[in-house]
Parts: structure tokens; sequence; C-alpha cells
């Protein structure tokens, strides 16, 4: 079973967000946030949230991309039940059994979106039409082909001893004026 979870690839998302899903949490498509909003009044971040979040079900904060990934069924029984809570806590829900039945469902159209191979992107945009949401989800792959080689790697060194040379940038700047 495969299901999605937040990535963040830059630090946009948590300057366009109020609140910025963690990367790495379980993800849901997040439309029924906006159930009860007038989607024509919002303005600002949670603008950007309703047209391009996807929500992340630990924080309930939000993130541009969510990735394809294998899901156990065990984590399946544990996003479920999370996100059953959560609809509790943050949006009112009338008992845990009713959560438990909605969690159900997105999670259900979770997986139905990630028919993709694994560590596919997906992507959302959401509009308001006719008075209803109307989402459509992107994916995004990397191209075939070698990737492209970085102008900079980052190594972890072995022995624990400090440069013996320290350089003050400063310090040369003023030498060179």
């Amino acid at each position: 079973m495969k299901l999605l979870r937040t990535i963040r690839l830059d630090p946009s998302d948590t300057f366009v967000f109020d609140r910025a899903a963690a990367p790495g949490e379980w993800a849901v498509s997040g439309a029924c946030m906006f159930a009860d909003a007038d989607p024509a009044a919002l303005a600002g971040k949670a603008r950007a949230a309703f047209r391009a979040g996807l929500l992340g079900i630990g924080s309930f904060g939000w993130s541009t991309l969510a990735q394809i990934v294998e899901a156990s069924e065990r984590d399946h029984a544990a996003v479920i039940e999370l996100l059953a809570q959560q609809l509790v806590s943050h949006c009112g829900a009338p008992s845990l059994a009713d959560a438990r039945a909605a969690a159900e469902e997105e999670i259900a159209f979770v997986a139905s979106l990630c028919t993709h191979p694994a560590d596919t992107l997906i992507a959302v945009h959401r509009t308001h039409d006719d008075g209803e949401i109307r989402e459509v989800f992107r994916t995004l792959r990397p191209r075939n082909g070698p990737k492209p080689l970085r102008a900079f790697s980052f190594l972890e060194a072995e022995d624990d001893e400090a440069p013996g040379e320290t350089i003050d940038l400063a310090a040369l700047t003023r030498e060179k004026k």
C-alpha cells in the first residue's frame, strides 16, 4: 500500500502558510478544512493553503508537496487513528467513531492518488466552482537519465580535530581596501 508524506524541498512553505507541515508527516488532501469557508473571502496565507496546500496530519500544517511512499498495514491503521483524533481536536467532530469513519474515507482517497511509483511527488491545485471545491492533482517525477552534478557536497568528517587554520573574512576584506 502507498500513502503520502509531506516533503519540503526548500523553506518556502514556512512563509507561504500560517503553519507549515514538518517534512515527513503523513498527508491528506486537506480540502475538508475549507468545507465551511468562503473561498472568495480567503486572503493571504489562508488563500495559499486553499489553493495549493496538502495537509500534514501530525501538525495540521500545510505542505506544497507530498511524496508517495510505501506504507504498511500498521502505518495505515495508525494514520487513520491519528487523523481521527485530529478531526476531533481541530474540527469538532462529534465523536471519535464519526471522525474515524471520515478519516477512513480520507485515507482511502489518498491511497487512490498513489498509483504512481514510490517517490513521485504530488501537488494539488484547488478551486471553488459553482459552490463546490474542486481539486486537480499533479505528479512530478525526475526525468530519466543522470542527475546533474552538484556544485558542493557536504561530507561528514571522520576525525574530531578542528581545522588548524582559521580565516577572518572581515579582516581580509579590510586589507584589500
